[in-house]
């Protein structure tokens, strides 16, 4: 009896798992919706009656978890990458000649293209055919376990389609998003009941994926379309992205119909314009077109640049635009001392969102497009993400208000505001004083390459300003155990870690003290060779312009960087409390004297070293009289070129300085 029963539920539950690929993924119904939803009760009834045969990938079981307290944490094996863009034509074409510079050879090369979608991009593993882990991008490392919301989703097989080619374990990229006409429907909805609507689609599906109850999210009309699998060319013999995607199909995963295989950059505008004309009629939002060159082979060997493929580019559409006015203009201050001015505006709706505020970018821009308050403006939300002023609609004849003038002041802590030459960024000058810029401040100082305080990661820093337990980084040194410990998931065993770890960074090092200031364009060469050319800190602190310029690693902009930094009174303050909580650091190692065989020569170390880390070639370097900088020049007399060396080789060989290996590099410390 019971292996009968076990054999209908099977039966209902492959008969309900093929209705449910021939609708979502096929767009093709094979029974009526009545149909559908008997086969359903009948599972369920069979299910009750025997709970024992219930597991996991049953129709029956996208929602039951319980509500969830927070996300937990989900790291991905393989990164979700970011995507470049492309705006023009003449930029795709570029984006071509780049691969085929890369590639050495000039072959026809074909792309997949597909909508790229406004929605949330998400990761999913399944083990054995099911489904056990559902993740958000988050920062394209480590994004949070959606799992059981992800489950709600009706278009997302629990369990993929049998196929041979269908490895043990396979991880699966999509975006979720929200049909156009669900998102209307469930706006009007909350509206029939006095509740709050979303703006756009976008939000909504993000919204709707972070709800800590899943049986929110299933009453939510969420959708997906699949984009990729991770190393699929590995796991099967599938050579091209587009056959990639139709083996994703094969499985039950949903991919856009729109995709299509399309040849060279042509191929990419023909399919782009298409898509562009029929953007408004397709069910779902788009803010561009995703290009992927097809061949597996070749995006293996086109590698990555940075957090995104060299093989994929993402061509936005033209932003759009609306008009409104101007009510007043104020200068927010970032976490960098950045001031920027924003236009404070009439709320207008324009590129799917409510706009109320845009950015002026700087104070050039405001004086370039003369945008005054009470001006008439054009905004724009630039690649459908920050709105931006893009030009004043004038009437003639009609009197405006004076011309914005930059502030003197910071609006945020009433220090001097400076202006480096040839920049067009003006900045508040007190950067460990701030408020505004007191977060970023601390989070550098704590930093490993700086004070290195162990435990003292950003989320915690953002606690203790919250809290008020900190306001500027001396407030570390002076920490309360006892408040520590009440915070959010603080014990005391990990408050004394922490207050350990503080007292443990007092003693340093003279540059990690200098690079931890945070001084504009002040980075660990810079600060080394700051602390090699001064014999003390009281010395830089009294250092002109023309005295900073002499160090062969400090220009003009840097110097005056550093002279606005130290002339700031508030800054002087908070480094003189430093000094006062007991920060100390040996004073720096002679030059050994009895071989100063490098004395007179300067090098540039580029790239990764095998043998020694490039801080301890620094080190030896410099006690054989070396001067080691981060700039390469004429007058460099070589550079030392690692694995994966960059840009400054390329300078180096532009202006034929001499290049070292690493070989050479301990050849040369051993002579």
């Amino acid at each position: 009896m019971a292996i009968s029963v076990q054999n209908k539920i099977k039966k209902l539950r492959d008969e309900i798992q093929q209705h449910n690929y021939s609708y979502y993924v096929l767009d093709e119904p094979a029974i009526p919706d009545a149909e559908y939803d008997k086969l359903m009760r009948s599972l369920q009834k069979l299910e009750d009656a025997n709970p024992k045969l219930i597991t996991a990938d049953s129709p029956t079981q996208r929602v039951g978890a319980v509500p969830l307290d927070t996300f937990l944490p989900a790291k991905h094996e393989v990164p979700m990458l970011s995507l470049g863009n492309v705006f023009s034509a003449e930029e795709l074409e570029a984006f071509e000649i780049r691969i085929k510079d890369r590639l050495k050879r000039d072959i026809n090369i074909d792309y997949t293209a597909e909508p790229k979608l406004d929605g949330l991009a998400v990761s999913l593993i399944y083990e054995k055919g099911v489904l056990v882990r559902g993740a958000t991008r988050g920062d394209g490392l480590t994004g949070e376990d959606i799992t059981e919301n992800i489950r709600t989703i009706k278009s997302i097989p629990l369990r993929l389609r049998k196929n041979k080619k269908l490895p043990d374990r396979l991880e699966v990229r999509g975006e979720v998003f929200m049909p156009k006409k669900g998102f209307e429907k469930m706006n009007a909805i909350a509206r029939k009941k006095g509740e709050k609507t979303f703006v756009n689609p976008r939000n909504a599906a993000a919204g709707s994926l972070r709800q800590l109850d899943p049986r929110n999210t299933a009453k939510r009309p969420l959708d997906i379309y699949f984009y990729s699998a991770t190393n699929i060319e590995k796991l099967t013999k599938i050579t091209s992205q587009y056959e990639s995607l139709q083996f994703l199909k094969e499985l039950g995963l949903k991919v856009c119909p729109e995709v299509a295989l399309v040849p060279g950059y042509r191929g990419c505008l023909s399919f782009y314009e298409d898509i562009l004309k029929r953007r408004d009629k397709l069910d779902y939002e788009i803010d561009g077109v995703v290009y992927k060159v097809n061949d597996l082979v070749l995006q293996k060997e086109l590698g990555f640049v940075s957090r995104a493929p060299r093989w994929a580019v993402a061509h936005k559409f033209p932003a759009q635009e609306a008009v409104t006015k101007v009510n007043r203009i104020e200068f927010q201050v970032g976490r960098t001392g950045a001031l920027t001015p924003v236009a404070k505006l009439d709320p207008v709706f324009v590129g799917g969102v409510t706009v109320s505020n845009a950015t002026l970018h700087n104070m050039d821009e405001v004086q370039r497009k003369d945008v005054r308050e009470g001006d008439k403006v054009i905004i724009r939300r630039a690649g459908d993400v920050i709105p931006e002023v893009v030009k004043t609609v004038l009437k003639p004849g009609k009197q405006r208000n004076k011309s914005v003038r930059a502030p003197v002041k910071c609006p945020v802590c009433d220090s001097e505001v400076v202006r480096i030459d040839d920049e067009a960024i003006i900045r508040c000058s007190a950067g460990l004083f701030c408020p505004a810029q007191r977060k970023g401040a601390i989070k550098h100082f704590s930093s490993r390459t700086a004070m290195d305080i162990e435990g003292l990661g950003d989320k915690l820093v953002d606690q203790l300003v919250d809290e008020e337990l900190i306001s500027s980084v001396q407030d570390l040194f002076n920490l309360d155990k006892e408040k520590i410990t009440a915070l959010e998931r603080m014990g005391e065993k990990s408050a004394t870690n922490l207050l350990n770890a503080i007292e443990k960074s007092k003693n340093t090092t003279f540059p990690r003290f200098i690079y931890s200031l945070g001084i504009r364009e002040v980075g660990e060469a810079t600060a080394t060779a700051l602390a090699d050319h001064f014999s003390d800190l009281n010395a830089l602190l009294n250092a002109t312009n023309e005295e900073l310029q002499e160090i062969n690693d400090v220009g003009p902009v840097v110097a005056e960087n550093i002279t606005a930094f130290i002339d700031q009174a508030h800054n002087r303050e908070v480094i003189d409390e430093l000094i006062n909580v007991g920060i100390v650091w040996k004073k720096k190692a002679s030059v050994n004297k009895e071989n100063n065989s490098l004395a007179g020569n300067t090098y540039v170390l580029t790239g990764s070293l095998e043998k020694l880390s490039r801080p301890k070639a620094t080190e030896q370097l410099k006690q054989l009289g070396a001067k080691v900088t981060s700039s390469v020049s004429k007058k460099t007399t070589a550079v030392i070129a690692g694995a994966n060396a960059g840009s400054k080789l390329n300078k180096a060989e532009a202006l034929g300085v001499k290049i070292l290996s690493e070989k050479d590099l301990l050849k040369l410390l051993k002579s």
